[in-house]
């Protein structure tokens, strides 16, 4: 299901709406209502509103930079946070302090927001904002021990970049998404006939 009005609304906003966390739980329910196992939401800017869907259904309900978090906080203390919209960088670092919180460690967070490089993918100048990105991941983010996409949109510039050009592990959100949506939909072991 397709709705880029929810992270529309939520960019002219400037944040997450409460009309907008209603329409994304009636996505959520209308996915449920469709058979839907498991529901994996795919914008981080929007990741407060999964939070509270999390309580509502039947069905495990996920957020795309979830597992993504849990990682940065036990492989990492000082974690660069690269987005390139202040609606995705404010709720991934909530969440990666959420995260920290739970897990009992202590993280420092570096945040960068490359603002020029979103509206120049949605332009279609990914060269762009694959360049900004780059510089980013490259120079205004030294000295920390790991660094984290906030968008899964930025994935993409991993594939791009030279070995060894970034000082640090650089992790994204959409390969450990699906694992941790594979792993949510997976069914119990039947018991074996005769034990």
């Amino acid at each position: 299901m397709v709705d880029e009005s929810l992270i529309q609304d939520t960019v002219k906003a400037g944040s997450l709406r409460k009309v907008t966390i209603r329409r994304l739980i009636e996505q959520i329910a209308s996915a449920e209502a469709a058979g839907a196992n498991a529901v994996l939401v795919t914008c981080s800017s929007i990741g407060p509103g999964v939070t509270l869907a999390q309580q509502l259904f039947e069905v495990p309900v996920l957020r795309i930079d979830e597992a993504m978090a849990e990682k940065a906080v036990r492989q990492a203390s000082t974690i660069g946070v690269l987005a390139t919209l202040q609606t995705t960088l404010d709720p991934t670092t909530a969440l990666l302090h959420e995260k920290a919180a739970k897990a009992g460690r202590k993280v420092e967070l570096v945040e960068c927001l490359c603002k020029d490089a979103f509206p120049a993918v949605l332009a279609g100048d990914t060269a762009t904002h694959d360049r900004l990105l780059t510089k980013a991941l490259v120079e205004d983010l030294k000295g920390v021990d790991l660094i984290v996409l906030a968008q899964a949109s930025m994935a993409r510039v991993l594939t791009t970049l030279a070995a060894d050009v970034v000082h640090a592990p650089v992790i994204s959100s959409p390969e450990l998404a699906v694992l941790s949506a594979r792993n949510a939909l997976k069914l119990p072991t039947p018991a074996r006939v005769g034990a």
